[in-house]
């Protein structure tokens, strides 16, 4: 049996526009971000290498989102990385982060210029300051797609990333992707991980801005 209810037209009535005030668990990281440490174990032909890089993140306000009866608030965000002292991008990174009130349900997507997207969800309270989400490559709904040459090469089978916030307003994000390694009989923990200092308060999604 379906949790979902049979109209699934009607949206709900009486949004609250004021997505900041709505982000449960998110609203701790809206604004824009800064990381000088952040630290990449990552695969090469000799075996795991560790680099360093320095990040700047930027996490908007989106107006609240309707899937019928479904409601979902959200930022939405681009991440940008790379190598300290160096100018060339070491990571680019755009996606959304979603909560659904109803559920206590959070949704993280991610899509990278190398061919690969991800979908992740797990569950959280609204005065949560840790969570964990999860994707997999064979799940039906919060799963993985890769370009044809990274599945064939470094297929990711499973993608972890566990969220801290902290009292002094700094947030701390772990992520580990698993990844099967050609030529390598073992799976792979690409792993990365770095300590977000808000350089720059959220702007008011658009509604609000038009409110006011």
């Amino acid at each position: 049996m379906s949790d979902f209810p049979q109209d699934i037209y009607t949206e709900p009535s009486n949004i609250d526009v004021d997505t900041l005030k709505n982000l449960g668990p998110l609203r701790a990281m809206a604004g824009v971000w800064q990381g000088q440490r952040g630290l990449d174990v990552k695969p090469k032909a000799e075996g795991p290498k560790k680099q360093t890089y320095v990040e700047r993140m930027e996490m908007q306000p989106i107006d609240p989102q309707t899937n019928g009866p479904q409601l979902l608030y959200g930022l939405r965000y681009h991440t940008h990385m790379v190598k300290p002292e160096q100018i060339k991008t070491y990571h680019d990174q755009v996606g959304y982060w979603l909560w659904e009130p109803a559920t206590d349900t959070v949704i993280h997507t991610l899509t990278i210029p190398r061919g690969m997207t991800v979908m992740a969800a797990g569950k959280a309270t609204a005065e949560a300051k840790e969570f964990e989400l999860v994707a997999t490559h064979d799940s039906e709904h919060f799963g993985i797609r890769s370009s044809p040459f990274l599945d064939y090469a470094f297929k990711t089978v499973e993608f972890r990333i566990k969220v801290t916030l902290n009292a002094d307003g700094t947030w701390v994000y772990d992520e580990d992707t698993v990844l099967l390694i050609k030529g390598n009989p073992e799976p792979f923990h690409h792993t990365d991980r770095n300590s977000l200092i808000k350089i720059a308060e959220p702007t008011p999604n658009p509604l609000v801005r038009n409110k006011a």
